[in-house]
């Protein structure tokens, strides 16, 4: 059975929705880094604030089905910006620009961790004690 005309469609266009979605968290990020003054900050950064942490998680939870992981992605991205914002509020150090900061470098950490999970198990210095079992007689 071949794909119909709108299953490729969908299927083509997911990657320009994803630069899309890229673009637009980009420059919410931007906005708010530099503070610039803007009608489309503040639903851009919003979008920005939802989105990093929620694709970094998503990309951390790959082996869960698609829609546990979607729900938990977005429950987990509103959970790091409140910690966030509590933990700003609770040191009397809340900024817009710091706000965003740390989300940034949170979300860059959280997406980072699986590549290094990965590079770190093929190093194999990691399966040091599988090794032993498998050389014993």
């Amino acid at each position: 059975m071949q794909p119909t005309r709108k299953q490729t469609l969908g299927k083509e266009s997911l990657p320009l929705l994803a630069g899309a979605a890229v673009g637009v968290g980009g420059v919410g990020a931007v906005l708010a880094l530099a503070d610039i003054g803007s009608p489309i900050r503040a639903p851009f950064t919003l979008f920005f604030l939802l989105v990093a942490p929620g694709a970094a998680l998503a990309a951390a939870l790959r082996g869960l089905d698609p829609l546990s992981r979607a729900v938990i992605a977005a429950a987990g991205a509103v959970v790091v910006d409140l910690l966030v914002s509590q933990g700003m509020l609770a040191l009397h150090m809340w900024s817009v620009r710091g706000g965003v900061g740390v989300v940034t470098a949170m979300s860059a950490t959280l997406f980072l961790l699986p590549l290094a999970r990965r590079a770190y198990s093929r190093d194999g210095s990691c399966d040091s004690g599988r090794d032993a079992e498998r050389q014993a007689p």
